[in-house]
């Protein structure tokens, strides 16, 4: 499992990481509830909706470079459907991509469950 995560960045990277994650996973969240909120339906709002289960994902920083891949295709998804300005969900998709690159960092779901382990050996 050690070969799906590049790195599991500490200290000042990792913070770093940590901030991406949550600003991206709460955009997420942000846009789906906006879009479910709106007076007339908004009509992407399924690819809102897996862009936000995607969100939650990276926000927590579990399958960070699955969650990662799915949100950049569900961004590029809803930047190909939308008419107007398709900026933020290309900025979105993006920094998903960059997140399924880089890894998740040392405060990550993943950290705890993939992350190298420190085996103490008795002697005999």
């Amino acid at each position: 499992m050690q070969r799906l995560f590049s790195s599991f960045a500490n200290g000042w990277p990792g913070k770093g990481l940590l901030i991406q994650r949550l600003l991206v996973g709460g955009g997420l969240l942000y846009f789906c509830f906006e879009c479910w909120s709106a007076t007339p339906a908004c009509s992407t709002a399924l690819p809102e909706s897996i862009g936000a289960a995607g969100g939650v994902l990276l926000a927590a920083g579990l399958w960070t470079p699955i969650a990662g891949v799915l949100v950049a295709f569900v961004e590029a998804w809803i930047a190909a459907s939308r008419s107007g300005n398709a900026a933020i969900p290309i900025a979105l998709a993006v920094l998903g991509l960059t997140l399924a690159m880089i890894g998740p960092g040392a405060w990550s779901v993943d950290a705890r469950l993939y992350g190298r382990k420190r085996i103490a050996l008795r002697e005999p």
